[in-house]
């Protein structure tokens, strides 16, 4: 494996999902934990088997809006009474399953039970992860790393550059299509200073953090399965967006599935602080 010289990056925005597969929100600052940002990917929803759902399945989860509060989580979502949820209590111990993990969570009560069954019109559940809980990203993709999760798919952070999506907004509109944001992508970092996909070759990236240096690797490409095709102002699932990436973005990687974005880990920088704006170095990966 070869490196060129360090390449200048600069934090565009910083986003954190709180409920699995609802909508994000975009704080000028992060702090980063073991699980990637505090609070991403904390709650989950699942059926009554307790499985988890997704957009893939139940789109209109792109609808439910959170805000943090200091002391709860405040959901709304159209024809819905907001929803208050406590950031320090939960009820019942219970065991879920994302993708192949059964791990241990906690439920959060009739109440959100009932507003998450209303809205999408089957029986669900709100679970907050346990963090206690060890759950632990594929060794495959971090090697020696022991990169922990909360909910996400199976990385702690997903890392995008702005140059990627006006790359892909540029192959829309030569297809007729409307421009897209990356709010249908889910990033945690939006990255300048780059070229479209240049994020695929970086190795690690070292950041100025407001608390000290933040360094990340980039460890896997970011398979991508229905979501980025969900409007997430209308919840409407076209296939406008899969049809473009098919064009060029089919990764020798993973077996030719359509990437967009880098899944990363933290080398450095439990408990330090994220600003949008922050600037970075990081150098360029060729693997020989």
């Amino acid at each position: 494996m070869s490196t060129t010289p360090d390449v200048e990056l600069r934090i565009e925005s910083l986003h954190v999902y709180p409920i699995k597969s609802c909508a994000g929100v975009s704080p000028a600052q992060g702090l980063l934990i073991e699980t990637g940002f505090e609070l991403d990917r904390a709650w989950m929803v699942v059926d009554a088997h307790a499985e988890f759902v997704t957009q893939r399945e139940l789109p209109r989860l792109a609808l439910v809006h959170p805000s943090l509060g200091r002391s709860d989580m405040v959901l709304r979502a159209p024809g819905m009474l907001k929803l208050h949820v406590s950031l320090d209590a939960v009820e019942q111990r219970t065991r879920v399953r994302v993708w192949e993990d059964e791990v241990a969570a906690y439920d959060m009560g009739e109440l959100a039970a009932q507003w998450f069954s209303d809205f999408l019109g089957r029986p669900l559940r709100l679970v907050r992860f346990d963090p206690e809980q060890r759950r632990l990203s594929s060794r495959r993709w971090t090697g020696s790393l022991e990169a922990e999760n909360a909910f996400s798919d199976g990385f702690p952070l997903l890392v995008v550059s702005s140059a990627s999506l006006a790359e892909l907004n540029r192959r829309l509109a030569a297809q007729g299509q409307g421009a897209v944001d990356m709010a249908r992508f889910r990033p945690n970092l939006v990255l300048g200073g780059l070229d479209p996909h240049g994020e695929d070759h970086l190795d690690q990236i070292e950041f100025e953090g407001v608390d000290g240096p933040v360094r990340l690797k980039l460890v896997k490409p970011c398979g991508r399965c229905t979501i980025p095709d969900v409007d997430p102002v209308t919840a409407v699932q076209g296939h406008a967006v899969n049809d473009a990436l098919a064009t060029y973005r089919a990764d020798a990687r993973l077996d030719g599935a359509l990437t967009f974005g880098m899944n990363a880990v933290i080398v450095e920088g439990i408990e330090r602080r994220l600003d949008v704006g922050a600037s970075g170095k990081a150098s360029y990966r060729f693997d020989a």
